[in-house]
């Protein structure tokens, strides 16, 4: 029979009654006394040169309240990158300011050239459209290897060239897997484009501005996966507010996808033209608008290459990719087409040699970032797609080559720098030709051909990386900032308990599995649990969700927590016992005195 409460069982979701109602605090429904909005001039061309921008006739318009471009931010910092890499040859990554508004140049469609503050909205974009604005058109670049080439136009002045990084991994086994292809009995090649793309969650992003003259505090609110996170690069690199006078919340959130984890020109704008304004300042992104600014994901073209020996065993792994990071570094841009993807081309295989080369590319196109997965889905498709190959190429069942080549024996450490502690994929693989019904499918092809259908079979494998986390590893791969997760537990005089947790949900159902976990740990019921998230001011610190990672790491910040309170439980009821309380168990929300009646 299915549990009724605790850890697996299934009830309904208690957030869910907001939603199925109407009554969800999404950051739109939010409008603060007095209020502006913004609306934002961006640009309609990849490239060119700002010659000139006359904001005067804008300015006498009605309802206008201000005109920002990027003069009004010289004393500030560009949005900054959360994660460094260096390249194969010891160098850090070329990394180029990304400003506010656009600063001499523009450098994509959609970068913001001007804001305009007004009374609503709709005089917002009447004054921006009779802004006089003069761009130098520029040739621009958007094919990778094209930017990469001698004499390519740059798209950043400043640098040396358009190559982000040149990275390479695991550089010391390059020459071995060089040697391992030249003895290979086979080698499939294959050459990929895993296309760019854009996520579309239900709720566009949206920041609202304010700010307290009398105690010098900003407020944020903002359609985020990780508050603390902004508040951190925010006040920290960009604004200089400090963390005790910037408060970051985040409602409900309408779906993320890896598009709101990222710290976004727009947070900081409104955040800054609210204490500029003394007002505070509404920004909502229409959908079209979301296209040109939102980070996209993937685009990347990679060529790889398997080589087998004479008994179609796997013997090394070769690739080599250009991945687009558009015109500037989104937060966790650089992290993705290399550690979130070269430490996963190991696969289910037992491939003794790899090496993955990764040159990170600008562009003239939106700033490229984490989606759905982030480097593991990249991974895995090429991964796949060359292993299928290989099988045609061999005459071989591209199931049977898998299972030859499946890794057996764990702990298996991979060549590129992960552990594998445990797994099973010959079992998983039986489940799937069970749950397929693999031996039914000629008749299921017979029939869709008697219809004038055609009928495919694919098969894929996969190792997936969750719950990004602290460890030695992302340390050393970049992280500019700890990935732990924090969690207060605290216990009302009546009995309940509130939850802190720094894990924000956008649609993952936290306030109904969290206290599940706590619910079962202490014995009382779930309804007795309550789950705060999204609100800087009242979790001390966070670092979001994204990459699987709600119950992994916030999970586990939980229990910790929640084991320190029965700890401290225990102690007091062994006092008003008169026992020990190393003889005190806790069962049902009871704690009693072991082998006696007592209890309280």
């Amino acid at each position: 029979m299915p549990k009724d409460s605790g850890i697996g069982a299934s009830p309904k979701r208690r957030e869910d009654v907001r939603f199925l109602t109407g009554n969800g605090n999404y950051t739109d429904d939010i409008n603060s006394n007095g209020q502006a909005y913004v609306y934002f001039l961006r640009s309609d061309i990849a490239h060119g040169r700002i010659t000139s921008i006359d904001t005067s006739i804008a300015a006498d318009m009605p309802g206008v309240v201000r005109i920002f471009t990027a003069a009004d931010f010289e004393a500030v910092g560009g949005v900054p990158c959360g994660w460094e890499i260096t390249d194969r040859h010891g160098n850090a990554m070329q990394e180029p300011k990304h400003p506010i508004l656009a600063e001499g140049k523009v450098r994509h469609v959609g970068e913001p050239i001007a804001a305009v503050v007004a009374e609503s909205l709709e005089q917002a974009r009447d004054a921006a459209e009779a802004i006089a604005l003069d761009i130098e058109e520029l040739p621009a670049v958007v094919d990778m290897k094209a930017a990469v080439a001698e004499g390519s136009v740059k798209v950043h002045d400043d640098l040396t060239s358009n190559l982000c990084y040149d990275w390479g991994f695991v550089e010391e086994n390059r020459e071995a897997v060089e040697q391992a292809f030249q003895d290979a009995a086979h080698v499939t090649t294959l050459e990929l484009i895993n296309n760019r793309l854009i996520a579309n969650p239900m709720e566009p992003r949206v920041a609202i501005g304010e700010y307290n003259r009398s105690t010098d505090d900003s407020k944020l609110y903002t359609t985020s996966q990780n508050p603390h996170v902004i508040r951190l690069l925010m006040g920290a690199f960009v604004l200089g507010i400090p963390e005790h006078k910037l408060q970051v919340i985040s409602p409900d959130v309408g779906g993320g996808f890896g598009t709101k984890i990222f710290h976004y020109a727009e947070e900081a704008f409104c955040t800054f033209a609210a204490k500029a304004c003394n007002r505070p300042v509404k920004w909502t992104s229409s959908r079209s608008e979301a296209f040109m600014s939102d980070a996209h994901g993937r685009d990347h073209v990679t060529k790889i290459e398997l080589a087998l020996d004479a008994d179609n065993n796997f013997t090394a792994v070769r690739t080599d990719t250009y991945a687009n990071m558009g015109a500037y570094l989104s937060t966790f841009a650089p992290s993705v087409p290399t550690w979130l993807h070269g430490t996963l081309m190991a696969g289910n295989y037992k491939t003794p040699l790899i090496y993955v080369n990764v040159k990170a590319v600008f562009t003239n196109t939106v700033p490229v970032d984490a989606y759905r997965g982030a480097g593991r889905p990249e991974a895995t498709f090429q991964l796949e797609r060359v292993v299928d190959k290989a099988a045609r190429e061999l005459g071989v069942d591209p199931i049977a080559l898998r299972r030859q080549n499946f890794i057996t024996e764990f702990p298996y450490a991979t060549p590129v720098a992960v552990e594998y502690d445990t797994g099973d994929y010959n079992a998983t693989m039986d489940k799937l030709i069970e749950i397929a019904d693999l031996s039914g499918f000629a008749a299921r092809r017979a029939a869709s051909e008697a219809k004038g259908k055609i009928r495919g079979l694919g098969v894929n494998c996969y190792i997936e990386a969750c719950g990004i986390a602290p460890s030695n590893l992302v340390g050393q791969l970049g992280a500019r900032a700890g990935l732990y997760e924090s969690a207060t537990v605290r216990v009302n005089a009546t009995g309940g308990l509130v939850v802190m947790t720094g894990s924000h949900s956008h649609g993952q159902g936290h306030e109904t599995s969290f206290p599940q976990v706590i619910a079962e740990m202490i014995g009382i019921d779930e309804s007795m649990i309550e789950i705060v998230h999204g609100d800087t001011s009242k979790v001390p610190m966070g670092m979001g969700t994204y990459g699987s990672r709600s119950l992994a790491v916030g999970g586990s910040a939980m229990v910790k927590a929640t084991e320190k309170i029965i700890a401290k439980a225990k102690k007091i009821a062994a006092h008003l016992m008169e026992a020990s309380d190393a003889d005190i168990e806790l069962k049902d929300g009871q704690f009693s005195v072991a082998g006696t009646d007592k209890a309280v």
